[in-house]
């Protein structure tokens, strides 16, 4: 069958539309999501309230962790850091690290989770002071508790799980392990098609990056299959070139279909939002390079230290920074050329910026 015939424009209209979904509750956006990625800075708030709050309807700041032990969702290293529905997070285990543990580290280990098990649910704090296990040099050059470090890696290896967190902490319990059914080749093409389903449709040079990530992190026990998964999907899933470039997106979906609308709103997306996170893939659709700045020193930033990406109609057409000063959201809007002079567009850029006040909880 020959391949169809898309266009760029309507790449752009199904990246925007199948991502950015009717608003939904919480439990079912998680699971349509398969993974939200997580960081911890807030500018106005975390990145995964900010991508949250466009597909929940209600959503305010602050409620994946005030509801996250009483949803099925788990806290997991996919293709980064952040939470996954538990279909993933089960796929994706028994986990073996690249770094081997020595047989002091995996004493101290067997320990922990012995404690962790008679406890329930602990805080760092508990083991450290429990077990005392001293400081150790942390990535940036500082010192941290090995007793965190030690729980860190714990989670990562599937020996326990966030059960919730308090202040932005999180306490621990024991991960019971859970039965994969599928074989390893079926799991891998599972985990996959989710990276597919949540960044399509997707340039061939942004598959192998994100195949890679998930081989690096969220299954490093598969990192030498690299180019048998990459030539697996290739081989399977739909993909049509377009000016030069290769395009993949999920079997049973077509890029070029009329249902591919976009609505009249702005809306401000978080810097890890599926629809702006792939870097290559923006400059491809919008035409201009989005860097997240907010670890640039301040002196070399082009557009800020937390530019939320300004999207209107199926166009990104500049960022805005977001601070709230005295109970005020204050926004500083820029574009890439000039802002649109249609009144539609000050209107809904007006509404955008009420809806982020009232997922602040900001008093209008």
């Amino acid at each position: 069958m020959p391949a169809p015939l898309i266009h760029l424009n309507q790449l752009r209209r199904h990246a925007v539309a199948r991502s950015l979904f009717g608003p939904t509750t919480l439990p079912k956006a998680l699971q349509r999501l398969g993974f939200v990625q997580a960081d911890p800075l807030r500018a106005p708030a975390r990145a995964q309230d900010l991508t949250l709050r466009h597909r929940v309807a209600g959503y305010r700041a602050g409620d994946l962790e005030v509801r996250y032990a009483s949803l099925d969702v788990e806290e997991d290293f996919f293709v980064n850091y952040g939470f996954v529905s538990p279909d993933v997070h089960h796929l994706m285990h028994p986990r073996t690290p690249r770094i081997v543990w020595s047989a002091i580290r995996m004493k101290q280990a067997a320990e922990v989770l012995a404690f962790v098990h008679e406890r329930g649910v602990v805080r760092p704090a508990e083991v450290d002071a429990h077990f005392d296990h001293g400081t150790v040099t942390n990535w940036f050059g500082g010192n941290s508790r090995a007793s965190t470090q030690l729980l860190d890696g714990m989670h990562h290896r599937g020996l326990l799980r966030v059960a919730r967190r308090e202040a932005g902490q999180r306490l621990y319990a024991v991960r019971e392990p859970q039965p994969r059914v599928l074989s390893d080749e079926a799991a891998m093409d599972a985990l996959v098609d989710v990276i597919v389903a949540k960044y399509a449709p997707l340039p061939a040079a942004s598959l192998g990056q994100l195949v890679g990530l998930l081989l690096g992190g969220g299954v490093p026990q598969w990192r030498g299959l690299r180019q048998a998964v990459l030539l697996r999907a290739r081989s399977r899933l739909p993909s049509a070139e377009v000016d030069g470039v290769t395009w993949y997106w999920p079997d049973g979906e077509n890029p070029a279909s009329r249902r591919h609308t976009v609505d009249e709103q702005v809306r401000l997306l978080a810097p890890f939002d599926p629809v702006v996170w792939d870097r290559r893939r923006f400059e491809l659709l919008w035409g201009w390079p989005y860097r997240f700045e907010a670890y640039t020193p301040a002196a070399q930033r082009v557009r800020g230290h937390y530019a939320l990406p300004l999207l209107w109609r199926d166009q990104v057409i500049g960022w805005a920074n977001l601070s709230v000063k005295d109970g005020v959201l204050t926004p500083d809007v820029g574009y890439v050329a000039s802002a649109p002079q249609e009144k539609a567009f000050a209107s809904a850029l007006d509404e955008e910026l009420q809806r982020i006040a009232g997922f602040l909880g900001l008093t209008p």
